[in-house]
């Protein structure tokens, strides 16, 4: 009986040390996505994440464009929100911050970096990526794959129909409108952002996840933040162009911006790139996404964006889009342009904006780029006390622009 036991046991440790090898990476991926928004720290993972994760590369351009260097500011030593002041140097230990670089008038005054951040890290975006589609459907539009933005997303994915998304306007889905049933709640493991995570660290299909979605609102008459509302987004730049958002990306918009660094896309197991949060890249090449859009679509010498298209694309056009708390048809106090945030401002500023603190942040009034790429840990953490800092972060980010008069 004895000798039972062992054999059992070695054929036990055998077969789990097989299973181990042979779902080691789905296991890694399986205990990263778990353990994010629950306060435990991720600035060890979010410069790794393309690593851990099935990805695409983007090669730097051969011709990169350089940002002037300009005379070097010190941050502010503090800056406040609704009558509370913060120490600027804690406030960006306590957001964990690996990266802040900011740009006046085409020049890099201030950059420094920290923890796992380093000017040739490659952090992961969240839904910063979600403005670089834009830019890239923006394009598609301009090139005739896709011929107007009130056509409705079936007649590109026919793959959506009796989904959400059926007839549903390419523009609604771009202004975060399209009516789609959605819990964007990130402390609720049960929410559809987190359900839509585990479909991709499983090795699912994000694509067929779209599928599943039902309707709630009319389209085009509540703002509800929807990250699947960019991963089909995606899918139309894949099914319009006949190229992965990678290839295209590469030759319309990447190697355009004149990037120094190579860049990744997470992908799913079926070579689907992660359109709504997978992008990973330097924070001097985010910048160059930013002054693009500060300067109408150009830079590097050519215009690369449509200017009517990023002129739409930071300019709220319908009531349930409009910035304020008190608005009735939005779930967010931001006001939303073509998956591009539009704070209530006068100075014209607008920001892609990511979960755990990501940020490029343009104020074109006074020509500042600000990126700030961060881990903070307790970021939607149900146990913290303070488990965002989004508006707080604003804030700094404004400071830091008024400083540079």
């Amino acid at each position: 009986m004895k000798k039972v036991l062992i054999a059992l046991t070695a054929a036990f440790v055998v077969g789990a040390a097989a299973l181990w090898f042979l779902f080691e990476d789905r296991i890694e991926r399986a205990t990263t996505v778990a353990a994010l928004f629950t306060g435990a720290e991720q600035y060890a993972n979010f410069n790794r994440l393309y690593e851990m994760f099935p990805s695409s590369r983007l090669e730097p351009a051969e011709e990169v464009f350089e940002f002037g260097e300009g005379e070097r500011i010190p941050l502010p030593q503090s800056f406040s929100y609704e009558g509370r002041t913060f120490n600027t140097e804690e406030f960006l230990a306590l957001t964990d911050t690996s990266a802040l670089l900011v740009i006046h008038n085409g020049n890099v005054v201030f950059e420094d970096y920290w923890l796992t951040g380093g000017r040739d890290v490659q952090w992961l975006s969240m839904s910063v990526a979600k403005s670089f589609i834009s830019a890239l459907v923006g394009i598609a539009v301009e090139q005739g794959h896709i011929e107007r933005i009130d056509e409705p997303i079936t007649d590109y994915v026919p793959e959506l129909a009796g989904s959400a998304y059926d007839s549903v306007s390419i523009k609604d889905i771009l202004q975060m409108s399209s009516g789609a049933s959605w819990d964007e709640d990130y402390s609720d493991p049960n929410s559809d952002i987190n359900r839509f995570g585990r479909t991709f660290a499983i090795g699912g299909s994000m694509n067929e996840f779209a599928t599943t979605l039902m309707r709630e609102f009319e389209p085009g008459t509540y703002n509800r933040y929807n990250s699947t509302d960019t991963q089909v987004l995606g899918w139309l730049l894949v099914n319009a162009t006949g190229q992965s958002i990678t290839e295209y990306m590469q030759e319309n918009l990447w190697t355009p911006l004149g990037a120094e660094s190579p860049a990744y896309w997470l992908r799913d197991d079926e070579g689907m790139e992660m359109a709504f949060a997978g992008l990973n890249v330097t924070a001097r090449d985010y910048a160059k996404l930013g002054e693009a859009f500060r300067l109408g679509g150009v830079l590097n010498g050519q215009q690369i964006v449509p200017t009517d298209w990023v002129l739409a694309s930071v300019t709220p056009d319908a009531p349930h889009l409009m910035p304020g708390a008190d608005n009735p048809a939005s779930d967010f106090p931001l006001g939303y342009g073509l998956q591009w945030w539009v704070p209530e401002s006068d100075e014209g500023e607008f920001t892609a904006l990511g979960v755990y603190h990501q940020f490029i942040f343009v104020n074109p009034t006074r020509g500042t780029v600000v990126v700030k790429l961060s881990a903070y840990n307790d970021f939607a953490n149900p146990e913290a006390e303070e488990p965002y800092l989004t508006f707080e972060t604003i804030e700094l980010l404004r400071e830091i622009t008024r400083e540079l008069d």
